[in-house]
């Protein structure tokens, strides 16, 4: 795409009819202190230079092909089939476009419709939406539902939740007046006050959100009759899809949303993104999912067939009767979610999540007695990710000398914003992808050592 920069004497005109003198003044709104200056750019390159100088800045780049990996929290490098990249990469899928003309979409809205299939089967719900742009951005959504249908203004969140998803959920809910309260937790077992939460929920909440495994890694498995403690007021339930081929899912212990991320079923890493986020929720609540739904129905000749239904997005024209100012879903990520699932099928997903799991507390065993690592910190029971509490040093200073030596040791949990941490845990996040193996977790265990032991 080529910007237009449109000739002065046009500029003239267009400030004249709109009755200034200047584009100075047509900006006067916008405070100085707000307005971009000078962006860092510097002089013009032509082609040649300009290839040699972006090689450059490639080079500075750290390929995770050199480093033993164990980066997780949230985000996992698992093993993807190669058909799920040969079903993304068909033309008729990445080119196209927002599914309006159901008769020139049955495709994309099809490969939608299992999407969300999948998922309430998954969840064990009984109505899901055709994804939203990542799991922080579901889980804030899930929050504005549940603030739509039950009075109340008090959302009852983990104090444990991950700072960038709570982020995300204060600013989406900025302008709803409502207010979030700490579930405090335990700093031995690492799992939330479940009698705070009882005591708590009477007193005009809205919600009770909860995740299934948590931030820390762990798994609480006195969720399935949390509902018991909370009567009517809707729980969410943040989690992680692969996990529920091996769990009770939460439908089946009274969640009323589910939302999480789907990005380890069938896309990368990369960068922080393009992820998917999954939601589902009960039915009798469908009419206040945000984003898009896809429905199945017939055409005229009675042949199954899909069309966009219940549109409550502002793209629908509802305007302020819209559940979400959500303008799309990502079908592509969400066609690499249903190519992996239905690839792998049930038992390759439980194949796949013990796998996780078995690496995970092979690498908790390895660990065990390495100097400033308490492995695991936390007593309760873990899944995809090992929480590592460090002492004696801090948890940047652990992971800056464990990446010197060429391994990516884990994901610290703390917010790094200043003034952020509520307290400092000084913890950090291990799994293990499928390249983890013994000789792996030996070198882990042997640098751990060295920087521990001051060598």
């Amino acid at each position: 795409m080529v910007n237009w920069i449109p000739p002065e004497t046009e500029d003239r005109e267009m400030l004249q009819e709109l009755g200034i003198g200047s584009i100075e003044e047509l900006f006067r709104d916008i405070p100085r202190k707000a307005r971009m200056t000078r962006i860092g750019l510097g002089p013009s390159m032509d082609e040649e230079a300009l290839v040699a100088h972006v090689r450059k800045l490639l080079s500075r780049n750290k390929p995770l092909e050199g480093y033993d990996s164990y980066l997780g929290g949230g985000i996992y490098p698992r093993y993807t089939p190669a058909v799920v990249d040969g079903i993304l990469q068909r033309s008729e899928f990445y080119t196209s476009y927002t599914p309006y003309q159901p008769e020139a979409s049955q495709g994309t809205l099809q490969a939608l419709f299992e999407f969300q299939s999948l998922w309430v089967e998954l969840s064990n719900m009984e109505v899901a939406n055709a994804s939203l742009y990542d799991g922080a951005t579901a889980l804030a959504e899930a929050v504005l539902m549940a603030l739509r249908i039950h009075p109340g203004r008090r959302i009852l969140i983990p104090s444990t939740l991950h700072w960038e998803r709570r982020s995300v959920l204060e600013n989406y809910a900025q302008g709803t007046g409502a207010e979030f309260v700490d579930i405090p937790f335990d700093a031995e077992t690492g799992l939330l006050d479940l009698d705070f939460v009882r005591r708590e929920a009477a007193n005009d909440v809205a919600a009770v959100v909860v995740e299934y495994p948590d931030s820390l890694g762990l798994l609480d498995e006195r969720f399935t009759s949390l509902k018991s403690l909370i009567g009517n007021v809707p729980l969410v339930v943040y989690t992680d899809p692969l996990s529920l081929s091996l769990l009770e899912p939460p439908g089946s212990w009274g969640a009323d949303i589910v939302a999480g991320e789907g990005q380890s079923f069938g896309l990368p890493a990369s960068y922080g993104g393009p992820h998917v986020g999954v939601m589902s929720a009960r039915l009798s609540a469908v009419r206040q999912l945000p984003g898009r739904l896809v429905g199945a129905t017939q055409d005229a000749n009675g042949k199954r067939a899909y069309v966009l239904t219940l549109g409550t997005r502002e793209q629908h024209i509802r305007r302020s009767r819209a559940t979400s100012n959500v303008c799309t879903n990502h079908s592509l990520m969400a066609l690499a979610f249903v190519a992996y699932a239905t690839t792998l099928g049930p038992r390759g997903l439980q194949k796949v999540a013990r796998s996780h799991v078995d690496r995970v507390h092979a690498l908790a065993r390895g660990l065990q007695g390495s100097p400033h690592l308490r492995v695991p910190r936390f007593s309760a029971p873990y899944l995809f990710d090992l929480p590592i509490g460090v002492e004696g040093l801090s948890v940047k200073d652990f992971l800056a000398g464990m990446a010197a030596r060429k391994i990516l040791a884990g994901v610290p949990v703390d917010d790094p914003r200043s003034g952020r941490n509520r307290p400092p845990l000084n913890v950090f996040l291990a799994s293990a992808g499928p390249e983890i193996n013994d000789k792996a977790i030996a070198r882990y265990a042997e640098a751990a050592g060295a920087i521990g032991g001051g060598k």
